[in-house]
């Protein structure tokens, strides 16, 4: 495994979305670089033969890669001791991923401890720098991996006392726990390191779930109730895990089955403990209260969401919205108060041109939000931003290109192929981690 910097990743801002060059606009091209004609490029945008993409990297804080063997298509961020709201570069951040590799015995829970992670802006000083220095600059990575059966469909982690605990939806139609204290400690020590290696085949769930009896997607941890878990299936089964004294899980047998197809998503809300929000293949989402009966939990269906298959919701941390995202490309925005009332989303926007794949609030900015699709695309917007009228008769004369761009589209990051899953880094403002079939990014935009 390893970890690199800039590499040749197309990334973008809408400002100054993406430089193309032409290296043959100018007959002293080869001569001079700096006279090589640059345009904007948006995705969508025709590219001639002979241009090509370069990244605009004045448009990042910072940026690196990671890559793993098997590609992991959902991970998590660990809780860590180093600090809240901390800026001070450079960085340090824990994950944990599940892989998918090719045979079902090769998978692993794999935790990361990506470390170094510097600034990419350019300082004055940097220029007077060797190459030792240079080394010095370059991002660590350190893995400790878990043995898994089966490829996991997705990984969520909590902390429930003074342990960090992962829940894994794995395509063996299992949800499994696992403690993850063992594995933290070896990328931070490498004594612990040598012992959880010899101890490799010992490490064991702590609890094992076969009662879907089919694979799914969907589960999230309760951020209200240390150890409560949801998880949903393809058959349109979602049942509710409570820990009990002594440290085990009871799960009720009794399912919450309103939805009339697979469930894609699932999302505690993260004020109300006992209320919970799903989204479907059925093109539903549907809001739930575990204090009742299954049967009769569900407060509010709201019907026909999407047009087609809702893929992920988020809930926004500090205000009554729900964000969602489906197989239409469209990212639909709801009040939880006017879903009650069966009213349409108070924001719609179709910017992707593909399914969208992951979708995130920011952890404390409560208008702003991050979106993954299978375009190859990652947007970060904000809610609260509106056009300014003085400025829209300007950007028409610029052409359909930048008008065509909702004002909320705040920037686009290219160059992961395949992105499945984003989150923002919850103690270090602004940071978003994904992760895709290329491998993970790790960046800071200067938009948020």
């Amino acid at each position: 495994m390893a970890s690199q910097n800039h590499g040749e990743d197309s990334s973008s801002d809408v400002e100054e979305v993406m430089e193309v060059v032409d290296p043959d606009d100018d007959a002293e091209a080869d001569i001079d670089d700096d006279k090589k004609e640059e345009r904007m490029y948006l995705p969508g945008d025709p590219i001639e033969g002979d241009e090509e993409l370069i990244q605009d990297e004045s448009a990042y804080q910072m940026y690196h890669q990671a890559q793993t063997g098997a590609p992991c298509l959902s991970f998590d961020i660990l809780w860590d001791k180093l600090g809240e709201q901390r800026t001070q570069y450079p960085h340090t951040s824990y994950l944990v991923a599940g892989t998918q590799a090719e045979k079902v015995h090769l998978n692993s829970v794999i935790v990361m401890k990506m470390g170094n992670l510097h600034s990419t802006q350019p300082e004055e000083e940097d220029s007077d720098s060797d190459s030792d220095e240079d080394d010095d600059n370059k991002p660590h990575l350190e893995t400790a991996m878990i043995n898994h059966l089966g490829s996991i469909n997705r990984i969520r982690a909590t902390v429930i006392g003074k342990k960090q605990i992962a829940a894994t939806w794995a395509d063996t139609g299992k949800v499994q726990l696992w403690d993850l204290t063992q594995a933290i400690e070896a990328v931070d020590s490498p004594v612990a390191m040598e012992r959880f290696t010899m101890q490799e085949k010992s490490h064991k769930s702590l609890y094992t779930f076969s009662g879907h009896q089919i694979e799914g997607f969907a589960i999230d941890w309760s951020p209200t109730v240390p150890g409560t878990l949801v998880t949903g299936d393809c058959k349109k089964n979602i049942h509710v895990w409570k820990l009990q004294e002594g440290g085990t899980w009871h799960v009720d047998q009794r399912p919450y089955a309103a939805h009339t197809e697979s469930i894609e998503d699932l999302q505690w809300s993260p004020n109300e403990k006992n209320v919970f929000a799903s989204c479907s293949v059925d093109k539903t989402i549907r809001v739930w209260d575990v204090r009742a009966m299954p049967s009769k939990a569900c407060m509010i269906t709201q019907e026909q969401a999407h047009d087609s298959d809702i893929n992920v919701i988020h809930w926004n941390r500090n205000d009554p919205f729900i964000a969602s995202g489906g197989d239409d490309g469209v990212i639909n925005i709801w009040d939880l108060r006017q879903m009650q009332k069966k009213g349409p989303p108070v924001a719609k926007f179709k910017h992707h041109t593909a399914p969208i794949t992951s979708i995130e609030w920011h952890p404390t900015d409560s208008t702003v939000f991050a979106a993954a699709g299978s375009d190859d695309q990652i947007t970060l917007w904000d809610l609260a931003v509106e056009k300014d009228d003085s400025e829209e008769s300007s950007e028409k004369q610029e052409g359909d290109q930048i008008d065509s761009v909702p004002p909320q589209l705040l920037f686009i990051h290219q160059g992961q192929t395949d992105i499945k899953e984003l989150h923002w880094h919850p103690q270090i403002p602004g940071m978003v981690i994904s992760t895709a079939h290329s491998g993970f990014n790790l960046f800071r935009t200067i938009s948020v």
